[in-house]
């Protein structure tokens, strides 16, 4: 059963939108969504329903700024007044006790997309609530151009205001990425070699938009902060992580940056998990090979739901 339902947000002003699948039989766990940049929870639902229909009731909410979370279209890709990063965050912990109170005892794991991951990674050091945390489609990404991006955004701020979207920022970001896949048939070649899922993401509507610069300053200082001294630190020992991407994604620097992560996370974690998938790009959910993908996943969450 799929169910759409809102939430007030820590912005004191927009409504999120979250999605929950529930199974018709047992539930043996649960797993939220934390989805990525320039799309929505609905993009999810086949993984959702494979995971439910096994028995994982699988839920996520749009962030700030995506979907249906937005109040107005000129909304679409700002992240609310005040600190953007710590709202969305805040918003993906109302849902997880949302979730609890509903299905209080069970185990609870979290899934991170992209900069959905970005987000996951700052959550298990601030809450230490989770059975696990997925890690898919991340990176570790250079100190230097996460800090230049937080400051290019806030300078051009102070002459274009926080509103303002560069296509300047957007290219640096994430422009860059088809460049490996031309002769290309979208700009999104990137992100799947299933040419449908990539067909259906360029239709979307509620994708077609540029980051404001309020999304990314606030991103950026996300990102900064997992450089941080006492980040590791903060982190539960024993807590299961799991690192997952397409040994083509140019996001995690094609498997190597992904690599370089898992390295620095088995040397403070005693649980640490890595899988790269043969030729898959960014979005290994929705890739050819998609269905192998969701048995690895339900199997890592099974083993971690017995311990």
């Amino acid at each position: 059963m799929k169910k759409d339902f809102y939430y007030d947000s820590a912005d004191k002003k927009s409504k999120i939108h979250a999605v929950k699948w529930v199974p018709d039989a047992e539930i043996r766990g649960v797993l939220q969504i934390a989805h990525g940049m320039l799309e929505h929870i609905d993009r999810y639902d086949c993984f959702a329903r494979y995971m439910a229909e096994n028995g994982i009731l699988t839920a996520g909410n749009d962030h700030l700024g995506h979907g249906d979370s937005v109040l107005v279209e000129e909304d679409r890709g700002f992240f609310g007044e005040g600190d953007g990063n710590k709202s969305l965050i805040e918003d993906m912990r109302k849902l997880r006790e949302i979730l609890k109170e509903e299905y209080e005892g069970l185990p609870y794991f979290i899934l991170g997309h992209s900069m959905g991951s970005f987000l996951v990674r700052q959550y298990i050091s601030i809450y230490n609530d989770l059975n696990g945390a997925l890690l898919v489609g991340t990176a570790y990404q250079p100190y230097l151009s996460v800090k230049a991006g937080l400051i290019i955004s806030k300078l051009m701020a102070v002459f274009k205001g926080w509103r303002y979207r560069s296509k300047f920022i957007n290219k640096l970001t994430i422009g860059g990425n088809n460049k490996y896949f031309e002769p290309a048939k979208t700009k999104s070649d990137w992100l799947s070699r299933d040419e449908e899922a990539v067909d259906a993401y360029v239709k979307d509507r509620k994708i077609d938009f540029i980051f404001t610069l309020n999304a990314f300053y606030y991103m950026f200082k996300g990102m900064l902060y997992l450089y941080g001294k006492e980040y590791m630190n903060k982190i539960p020992k024993t807590l299961p992580v799991i690192l997952l991407s397409g040994e083509q994604d140019p996001v995690g620097n094609f498997g190597k940056d992904v690599k370089r992560l898992y390295d620095s996370f088995k040397k403070e974690l005693t649980d640490v998990t890595i899988k790269l998938y043969k030729d898959d790009r960014h979005e290994i959910l929705n890739e050819v090979d998609k269905e192998n993908i969701y048995e690895d996943i339900l199997k890592w969450i099974y083993e971690k739901s017995l311990k």
